[in-house]
């Protein structure tokens, strides 16, 4: 009987083009890949890679076996989908993820409400890189996942996901106290091309984002700092090192001798939640979106209400 896991790593060599790309998408090494494609290979008594220069590649009966594992991965979801319709009940276990600050200002609400309203059902939560998270849900390790788009750099989606949009995250500069424009009403970036920029990890998305967005002001940025999570930024804002962009999600509170001043230009990220097509029919799926949406109303409508007073 085929092995599904290795049916999954052999999908990711075919999706992927490399056994390297391969390991990267399910988070295993290198050597955990060849292990079990080589088991899979003893298992239909056929070759299924080839060498290819330094790489390699799938033999027809490589890309044959592929193509039946796709549609087999997707009755295998489908068929716990429709076990889940039929018996209507919100149980079993759920698996999310989301980036830091989503995971931060959404997941409290949202887990602790399905927990209150569905006690059948076990959810594990992890914080995950938008990248990694869709990744994730792609090949089946996580159910569902909270990830972005910036106003101006959107995120690519795989075929074969659906998406929900749960909130727009709109997002001040954070700069220090003592800074000469700390007074303002609203700021420019381009006025910031000489301040040092705290920012995220080499290679991140929203990295990335901040350097083609300065880079569209015609601003060179000068990067003094990097962190992955929103206080640490704030704490180096806060000792004068430099400035940083402050996403609503996950910011409170937000400590002293930093201040927040809105931007002249609308910058913002949109926040949705991505689950296979194949699983739109779990009760548990439509549960957690559900109970995202509803955390997330409460959040921008709590904020409206902090601006206004």
């Amino acid at each position: 009987m085929l092995n599904l896991e290795r049916l999954r790593t052999l999908d990711a060599l075919a999706r992927h083009g490399s056994v390297s790309a391969a390991a990267g998408a399910l988070h295993v090494t290198t050597s955990a890949v060849s292990q079990q494609l080589c088991k899979l290979e003893r298992e239909v008594g056929q070759r299924l890679l080839a060498k290819n220069g330094r790489g390699v590649r799938l033999t027809d009966a490589g890309r044959l076996l592929s193509e039946h594992a796709v549609r087999i991965l997707s009755q295998v979801e489908l068929a716990q989908s429709d076990l889940e319709a039929h018996r209507g009940q919100v149980v079993g276990e759920l698996r999310l993820s989301a980036f830091p600050t989503a995971a931060r200002g959404l997941f409290p609400a949202t887990l602790a409400g399905l927990r209150t309203l569905h006690p059948g059902l076990r959810v594990r939560s992890s914080e995950l890189e938008p990248a990694q998270g869709l990744a994730g849900v792609v090949r089946g390790d996580l159910d569902l996942a909270v990830v972005l788009d910036w106003y101006n750099k959107p995120m690519p989606v795989p075929d074969g996901l659906v998406k929900a949009p749960l909130l727009d995250d709109l997002a001040h500069l954070a700069i220090p106290a003592g800074h000469p424009l700390a007074g303002r009403d609203e700021v420019d970036l381009a006025e910031f091309a000489e301040d040092e920029w705290i920012t995220w990890g080499e290679g991140e998305f929203c990295h990335e984002w901040l350097l083609f967005t300065l880079r569209s002001r015609g601003v060179e940025p000068i990067i003094g700092h990097r962190a992955g999570e929103t206080h640490t930024q704030f704490a180096l804002v806060a000792a004068g090192l430099g400035v940083c962009i402050a996403p609503l999600l996950g910011r409170d509170p937000v400590p002293p001798g930093v201040v927040l001043v809105p931007l002249k230009q609308r910058v913002g990220r949109h926040v949705y939640v991505v689950w296979r097509a194949d699983a739109d029919r779990r009760p548990s799926i439509r549960a957690a979106v559900e109970a995202l949406r509803l955390a997330a109303t409460r959040l921008e409508a709590a904020q409206k209400t902090e601006e206004s007073d």
